[in-house]
């Protein structure tokens, strides 16, 4: 039984990440996307500095940050904490919460490319058979049922969502001196502030009522809270374990937008459903591992691709 609590950890880490989907896409209908990934970035900040002040956090490192990591922590604040849940909110906008979810699994994917194609770090055969997958299952989910044709745009947002992710999590590799939780309290305290002003800029307001402190709540518990769990976990498991379990959730979000969202299973939920399930499977399999946070729809989790390289996307 010694090991129940961290698999507890990280399955109740994965369904509060999961969840965030179908409870954002409903926030949608009242809060504009770039204030609402504000928002949520911003109840996950003060989340993880609830977490913080109970000092259980520690890990040894360090806890100022060496010049030249400036630049990487700025990379990290734009891709992973502005763009990426920007993108992911726009994209919500515009497709279901389980199609939404499963484009999710795009992630590892993206973090991949970006490992290969700018730092020149190996990738498997599976990798690319998962790619092959995952591209199958993006297609089949661009498939618009009300009107019978391809409706590329959302996808095309989450894809772009996924991108950014994945530098995030690249970028986030270059400051693993840190210690994660602060890294992880920056992140979404910039994202926070500065995706609330683009709002602003753009004429939205933010007016104090429910749909503002449910997003704020989503926010924490699903950003902030999830991260605190998966922390807890990865601490007496290791990346492997923990980023194997937390893949769940983006079938945690397909399944739980169907029974929140009240949303019809089409044909072409199941096919994508499976492609993205064996891509996944893939994904896990290779021999590398990495991990990262998602302040913005964001969650907190960690990767697995056993090819060499560990990294976290943890703010």
């Amino acid at each position: 039984m010694r090991n129940a609590k961290p698999l507890l950890f990280v399955l109740l880490s994965a369904a509060l990440f999961g969840l965030s989907v179908p409870l954002a896409k409903v926030l949608i209908a009242d809060v504009p996307p770039v204030s609402l990934a504000g928002l949520l970035y911003f109840g996950a900040f003060l989340g993880l500095s609830v977490f913080s002040l109970a000092g259980a956090h520690g890990n040894g490192k360090r806890a100022v940050y060496d010049k030249k990591e400036l630049p990487y922590l700025a990379a990290v604040v734009l891709f992973g904490g502005v763009l990426g849940p920007v993108f992911l909110m726009l994209g919500l906008s515009q497709v279901s919460g389980s199609a939404a979810s499963l484009l999710l699994n795009l992630e590892g994917v993206a973090t991949a490319l970006v490992a290969s194609a700018i730092f020149r770090e190996f990738t498997g055969r599976r990798f690319w058979i998962a790619l092959f997958c995952m591209t199958a299952a993006g297609l089949l989910l661009s498939w618009n049922q009300e009107g019978g044709g391809f409706s590329p745009i959302g996808p095309i947002f989450i894809v772009l969502a996924m991108l950014s992710w994945g530098l995030d999590n690249n970028f986030t590799r270059k400051i693993t001196g840190m210690e994660p939780m602060k890294i992880a309290r920056v992140k979404c305290f910039f994202a926070g502030i500065i995706n609330l002003a683009i709002g602003f800029l753009l004429g939205a307001t933010i007016v104090p009522n429910a749909s503002l402190l449910y997003a704020v709540l989503v926010g924490t518990f699903s950003y902030g809270v999830s991260y605190v769990l998966f922390i807890k976990s990865l601490r007496v498991w290791g990346a492997a374990r923990t980023g194997a379990f937390f893949g769940v959730a983006p079938f945690v979000g397909a399944v739980s937008s169907i029974l929140i969202l009240n949303e019809s299973i089409g044909w072409n939920l199941l096919p994508a459903f499976a492609l993205m399930a064996v891509g996944s499977w893939l994904i896990i399999s290779e021999k590398h591992a990495h991990g990262h946070f998602h302040g913005g729809t964001h969650h907190a989790h960690e990767h697995l691709h056993r090819e060499g390289h560990q990294h976290g996307h943890l703010e």
